[in-house]
């Protein structure tokens, strides 16, 4: 019975998520005036989606089969992660009105799939997930309280430097490596990446700066910094956040000045500094060689990739059904590699529809940034959008072999208490962006 119950729920998982997007989709049609469902009933039923996949998830995943019976822990950590989303949705009604409620729904979906997907893959790792989730919900209602004294902060542009190079060179001075890359800090029991908190710093930093109109002369400092900060975490084989400090940096200069031929050199000098990266690091040959072809060594280069690869494609649009796949298989799955195991066991209609979010989400920081009245709103705006893009894109192409693996992590989605509680803080600044041109009119 439980086998075919486990079946029909791969349908229904599909169905939930397809559902979420739909009425994100009539939500987006309401605001343009063409009226299907009132926005405001589109935005529940969204929420209620994020529930029923909630509790179907957990229900599947403390059953046990044999026993007839539930077991208690995985439904009291149903249960807390349920408590967390309704909590939530009530701060964000009475602390966040009149912001995007889209963004928070993506979020919050995004969150629950991860925690989910974590139950099933390490148990531990999901109550650390819910701790560091509530952390980031409770951080972020300090955004109201900082945006009244958000002039005084667009003047702290080289704190945010300061703050932000002493976060990315600590690793160097008290860091520990894991699975190869010097980016982690352990202080007795907190263990965090730095360089997650100095992308906060770092857009804040350039929105700072780049606010004003500026002469090329004075562009200098922003493209040293960034170029410098690239340089250190490829220092520390963080090659993804390398990547994502510079590519955010090349959108910030686009936006700000308007010059499309910066973001086009800078991408060129990019180019060779990427060249120059895989002469001189044997990490980044061995990346490049994975990806070119991982079946040159399928038992040790070219394992990551093959297995992530197996673990997409094997089980088809609807997938082997939660709980029924092997997802432990798949190296580094509760991080790096949790889009392919959320592809094995939800299939690849749901990993469609969990890209689907993303974008749904980035289309509306987007527009946020774009409606912002101020230089600085809109490029704060920006800068969160594109890192946030510039980060999922990275994780995702790594694991479908579009691009060679850079070894960051799916915002939201994997684990990382440092990775949930900065784009947690980031959604609420950006929500109180969208709030504050309202303020200003």
């Amino acid at each position: 019975m439980i086998q075919l119950i486990i079946k029909l729920s791969r349908y229904l998982f599909v169905f939930y998520i397809m559902y979420f997007l739909w009425q994100g989709f009539v939500y987006l049609l309401d605001e343009r005036g063409i009226k299907i469902y009132n926005r405001a009933a589109s935005s529940v039923k969204q929420r209620v989606c994020i529930v029923l996949f909630h509790v179907t998830g957990f229900l599947i995943l403390a059953y046990q089969p044999g026993r007839y019976t539930f077991n208690i822990h995985t439904l009291i950590t149903g249960l807390g992660g349920l408590s967390f989303f309704i909590g939530s949705i009530l701060i964000i009604e009475i602390c966040f009105h009149k912001t995007c409620p889209l963004i928070w729904n993506g979020m919050l979906f995004l969150l629950d799939i991860g925690f989910v997907m974590l139950r099933r893959l390490n148990p531990d790792m999901a109550q650390k997930q819910l701790i560091y989730a509530c952390v980031g919900v409770l951080a972020a209602l300090l955004a109201p309280v900082a945006f009244t004294a958000v002039s005084r902060f667009k003047k702290l542009g080289y704190l945010y430097l300061v703050i932000c190079l002493c976060l990315l060179i600590l690793p160097f001075i008290i860091g520990d490596r894991s699975n190869g890359s010097l980016n982690w800090i352990s202080i007795k029991s907190i263990r965090f990446q730095p360089s997650e908190i100095a992308k906060f710093f770092f857009i804040f930093y350039l929105s700072s700066d780049l606010s004003e109109p500026r002469s090329a002369a004075k562009l200098i400092p922003s493209a040293a910094a960034s170029c410098c900060f690239a340089l250190i975490l490829a220092l520390q084989r963080d090659l993804g956040g390398a990547l994502i400090f510079f590519m955010t940096y090349l959108v910030i200069i686009y936006i700000a000045t308007g010059k499309a031929y910066l973001f086009f050199c800078g991408l060129t000098a990019g180019a060779f500094a990427s060249l120059l990266a895989y002469r001189i690091f044997a990490h980044v040959q061995t990346r490049i060689l994975a990806w070119l072809n991982p079946w040159s060594d399928p038992y040790d280069k070219g394992l990551q990739i093959l297995q992530s690869l197996f673990a997409i494609g094997t089980w088809g649009p609807f997938g082997s059904g939660l709980t029924r796949g092997a997802p432990g298989f798949v190296p580094v799955a509760v991080s790096d590699f949790i889009f392919s195991a959320i592809c094995e066991e939800f299939g690849g209609l749901f990993g469609l529809g969990l890209i689907a979010v993303f974008v749904m989400i980035f289309y509306r920081g987007v527009n946020i940034a774009l409606r912002s009245e101020t230089p600085y709103f809109s490029l704060l705006a920006a800068g969160f959008t594109s890192l946030f893009a510039f980060q999922t894109f990275l994780i995702l192409g790594g694991v479908t072999k579009f691009i060679p693996l850079t070894g960051v992590t799916l915002p939201f989605v994997s684990a990382g208490g440092s990775s949930v509680i900065v784009s947690v803080i980031m959604i609420s600044i950006l929500q109180k962006i969208a709030v504050s041109k309202h303020k200003e009119r």
